[in-house]
């Protein structure tokens, strides 16, 4: 099973990074050039320990639908997002958030997932998924960053 890690400095404290990382709107802006949108369960605002989302997207030209829940919550230093129902055999996203002894915060991104339908979902793990997932994930970091950053006005 595929798993990868990215690490972003945010200069931010971490209880405003998770927070923002735990809003649907700025995961939805962040993912604008995928036309991602929240259908069900939690569609805006901040989602907390067993909430849901179902996103509706469309990548490599398909659509696809995604329920995800917030498994563990541990403000402001973790938490996971796991997927119910959707496109992968598994995904599994933890983030964690830690001070960077500076007012900043080192966000960690720790993602396992698996494609359905076998050998042909190794296949596309192999030549697409592990590619594209992280690039993903990165392009929503800098977003996440932009956010925090630029509306972050230090006490």
């Amino acid at each position: 099973m595929p798993e990868f890690e990215i690490v972003t400095h945010v200069m931010a404290p971490p209880e405003r990074v998770f927070d923002i990382s735990l809003d649907v709107d700025v995961h939805l802006a962040s993912m604008a050039g995928s036309s991602e949108k929240a259908v069900g369960g939690v569609t805006g605002g901040g989602m907390g320990l067993g909430d849901t989302v179902t996103w509706r997207a469309r990548h490599f030209g398909v659509r696809w639908r995604m329920t995800s829940t917030i498994s563990a919550y541990d403000r402001p230093g973790r938490f996971v997002d796991e997927q119910v129902s959707g496109p992968f055999e598994r995904w599994y996203h933890a983030h964690f958030f830690r001070p960077d002894g500076h007012g900043g915060t080192v966000m960690r991104d720790v993602v396992e997932f698996a494609a359905p339908f076998g050998p042909f979902g190794r296949i596309a793990e192999t030549s697409v998924l592990r590619r594209y997932m992280p690039r993903l994930i990165e392009a929503r970091n800098r977003y996440v960053k932009q956010v925090a950053e630029t509306t972050f006005t230090a006490e």
